[in-house]
């Protein structure tokens, strides 16, 4: 006879645990203590087995019933249904387990050595303003495409929709770093292509004519900062390397009686590492600025401290501090600069300046440019364009004396 809920709420404890049976393996245990637990008995591989359903009165008879069906179904698909419950609960704790920030810092810390200490440092700082907030503590597996879509609209919402796509590809990367490292089965990241408002393109801030080069050029001559500061400026244009590349030199990469400067893979974009042959001019100024910071690490320390290098603004700030808006120049333009100047005026070999540049090149054969190839003609380039740099400063000196001259034969002749 089926159990009814009257019973199983009116069973009391006795000396001994006993059983009250509703029928198809599904039972009503209750404990001395007055415990009252439900239990299916089944048979699966010919063996007799238990199967815990709940305890009453939390799950009642009809959920009790509900339960044994679900379990009587995975039987009748040759499963053990205490395997599968295993099998679930391992699930659900390896799902707790690997949160999204707990994958996006085991992500991080895989990729971060063979990252430039800035790149490591604007990476994490994205995930941690922009992502761990929100979907650090949730288990990455129920991560949905709307949900991240709701959280990079919060990026977007402030403007700043160029972080919003970079920050969507970040996501991505740690999304399939769970797939690889077989924590979830798909890239939401993936559905949301599109979904983001795209950012309007904008250069980076470069003076690309000659006739404008020579007045920015006298300008950084009259900034009258730190020497270190000073020193950077100048140098700068002389050899056009990323920013970060520039401000993190180190006195060892240099050989001023060779002239040039070996920039180690680690500290290259693209991982390579790259000679900057130093011109004349650049090695005049790095051995005035020698006794001074020569016995650091940092060609460019720190003010506030030798042991770090000078601050990835220092450049730009000076620029600003010399009358150059931020609209008009930027520590990255000196790169845009040499690379029109060099190619649209003096005409020299696009593949050398590429290769001057640090840019992906590759030769006929398809092999990735090494850091001595056209090393030569990239020595005569540099020097070179020293020389087109002082020339561009001298006609403009000329030219400023000479209309300070005509405004005072004019003010003389009145």
């Amino acid at each position: 006879m089926p159990l009814t809920d009257a019973a199983a709420r009116n069973a009391r404890p006795s000396e001994r645990t006993f059983r009250l049976f509703d029928g198809g393996g599904l039972y009503l245990e209750v404990a001395n203590t007055g415990a009252k637990y439900w239990r299916l008995k089944y048979r699966y591989a010919d063996r007799e087995k238990r199967l815990a359903l709940g305890v009453y009165p939390e799950v009642g008879l009809k959920l009790a019933r509900d339960r044994r069906e679900d379990a009587r179904r995975l039987l009748a698909a040759g499963v053990d249904p205490s395997a599968a419950r295993k099998a679930e609960k391992a699930s659900r704790t390896a799902a707790a387990g690997n949160t999204f920030e707990t994958i996006a810092r085991e992500w991080f810390e895989t990729n971060r050595l063979s990252w430039v200490p800035e790149h490591a440092n604007k990476t994490w700082h994205r995930i941690e303003k922009n992502l761990l907030p929100w979907l650090g503590s949730r288990p990455l597996v129920e991560i949905t495409p709307p949900e991240l879509l709701s959280v990079l609209r919060r990026t977007e919402s402030r403007g700043k929709l160029e972080t919003a796509r970079r920050v969507r590809q970040i996501a991505g990367k740690i999304f399939r770093y769970a797939v690889a490292t077989g924590r979830t089965e798909r890239d939401p990241s993936q559905d949301l292509r599109g979904a983001l408002a795209t950012p309007i393109t904008k250069h980076l801030a470069a003076i690309t004519d000659p006739k404008r080069v020579g007045p920015l050029l006298l300008a950084i001559d009259g900034y009258g900062g730190t020497p270190t500061v000073c020193a950077a400026l100048r140098l700068a244009p002389l050899v056009f390397v990323r920013p970060g590349e520039l401000r993190q030199a180190r006195w060892v990469e240099f050989d001023l009686d060779g002239a040039q400067w070996r920039i180690p893979a680690e500290r290259m974009k693209m991982k390579q590492a790259h000679v900057v042959p130093l011109c004349d001019q650049a090695i005049q100024i790095v051995r005035e600025l020698q006794p001074l910071t020569g016995q650091f690490e940092f060609v460019f320390p720190s003010a506030r401290s030798p042991r770090r290098p000078m601050s990835n603004n220092a450049v730009n700030a000076a620029l600003r501090y010399v009358g150059i808006d931020q609209e008009t120049m930027c520590g990255h333009g000196f790169r845009a600069m040499a690379r029109t100047i060099l190619d649209e005026v003096l005409g020299y070999r696009v593949d050398v300046i590429e290769h001057q540049l640090a840019h992906a090149v590759r030769d006929p054969n398809g092999r990735a440019y090494n850091r001595t190839a056209h090393l030569d003609a990239r020595r005569r380039m540099m020097q070179g364009w020293a020389d087109f740099l002082d020339g561009l400063r001298a006609e403009h000196v000329r030219v400023s004396d000479a209309a300070i001259e005509i405004e005072r034969s004019t003010i003389s002749a009145g």
